[in-house]
């Protein structure tokens, strides 16, 4: 017969290792345009889906090409960090998504506008296509609380 300490034991050993999920959302950046949500937060890791230069007020793609479109979309993705608890400067790592290559310099100018130093990782793509015709989606991994860089 198992005894009940051992019982207690078996359960709290076991619900440490049960990891928090929570949904992040913020109403200052657009709804997804798919079945995602626009960020996952595990423990202190936080997952942006592929963000789009979506404005907010329109729900429309902001027009003048693929710079003006990763500004939208680096501000909209600074909503949803700030909602996750975390920044620009604890993003980890970055995959942008380029309708055209050659857009690369211009996405480059403004990525660095929002990432100062210390850049995270990053790879970048062309794609043969972007929902709602965009040129730019950029997703990404931040963390949050304390981060000390070595």
């Amino acid at each position: 017969m198992i005894s009940k300490y051992v019982l207690k034991t078996r359960q709290a050993i076991m619900s440490m290792g049960k990891m928090k999920r929570k949904i992040i959302s913020s109403p200052l950046s657009p709804k997804p345009v798919g079945p995602y949500n626009q960020a996952i937060l595990v423990d202190r890791t936080v997952y942006l889906s592929g963000v789009l230069g979506i404005d907010v007020k329109t729900g429309k793609l902001v027009e003048g090409g693929a710079v003006p479109e990763a500004q939208q979309v680096l501000k909209n993705m600074g909503h949803i960090l700030k909602e996750a608890g975390s920044d620009y400067n604890k993003v980890i790592k970055t995959t942008i998504l380029l309708q055209n290559i050659n857009d690369f310099a211009g996405i480059n100018e403004v990525y660095k506008e929002y990432f100062k130093e210390n850049y995270p990782a990053r790879s970048t793509y062309q794609v043969g296509k972007l929902p709602m015709g965009a040129q730019v989606e950029i997703e990404a991994i931040a963390i949050t609380g304390e981060v000390e860089t070595i």
